[in-house]
């Protein structure tokens, strides 16, 4: 099993990496490590995981291959240390997710939702695709991913079963998931233009209707 990533004893940022998970890292070595993660995520948008050398995440973030050795034994370490970041933030919003019904309070809380979530895709876009689309490879990487989709969608499912507004809450519960996670790509990747408020605005009526019972408009 990979070895588990963690933060720095004052919450600043991640000790991991080969060698850094041994040690505590000073801020300069946060803030080294952080611009490595940074051009990661940027270079696995733009190549896709597998396509990505170490060449390319370097060559971005504006440093040599040793101090990225400093920091990630390969590419897939790289990507572990953004998985559970990308895990955690995932983790934290399932948490988060207050009460949704068929009023507005439930409308307001379902936005929420939805753009906190897509807040966090537009960061770790390239890994929750990899996860996605199984790119990954590494047993433990994909364990972090489906272990922080599941604590979302079993609090999506509480919410719909309490409402009772679809026949089957498990189902509706994966293909809200999977809605979601294609929307989310569609902004992120800006495929779709419009007003951000707008467009959470309009998704979350969407869902709110579809998977929650909440009335349509009043017709003319």
């Amino acid at each position: 099993m990979a070895e588990a990533y963690t933060s720095a004893p004052d919450g600043s940022g991640p000790t991991t990496g080969a060698p850094g998970r041994r040690r505590e890292l000073r801020a300069q070595g946060r803030r080294t490590m952080q611009r490595l993660l940074d051009a990661g995520l940027a270079v696995f948008a733009e190549r896709g995981y597998h396509a990505t050398r170490v060449d390319d995440v370097v060559r971005v973030a504006r440093t040599s291959h040793g101090t990225f050795y400093l920091y990630f034994a390969n590419k897939e370490d790289l990507l572990r240390a953004l998985a559970v970041d990308c895990a955690a933030r995932l983790e934290t919003l399932s948490g988060a997710i207050g009460p949704i019904d068929a009023g507005p309070a439930g409308f307001g809380a379902l936005r929420a939702f939805l753009a906190d979530f897509l807040a966090v895709y537009e960061r770790y876009g390239p890994v929750i695709r990899a996860w996605m689309e199984g790119q990954v490879g590494d047993p433990e990487v994909d364990r972090l991913g489906l272990h922080a989709f599941a604590a979302i969608r079993s609090v999506l499912t509480d919410r719909m079963r309490t409402v009772g507004a679809v026949a089957d809450d498990e189902v509706a519960a994966t293909a809200l998931m999977a809605m979601i996670e294609r929307f989310s790509y569609v902004v992120a990747s800006q495929r779709l233009a419009g007003d951000d408020d707008v467009v959470l605005d309009t998704v979350a009526q969407i869902v709110h209707r579809g998977f929650f019972g909440a009335p349509g408009p009043t017709p003319a």
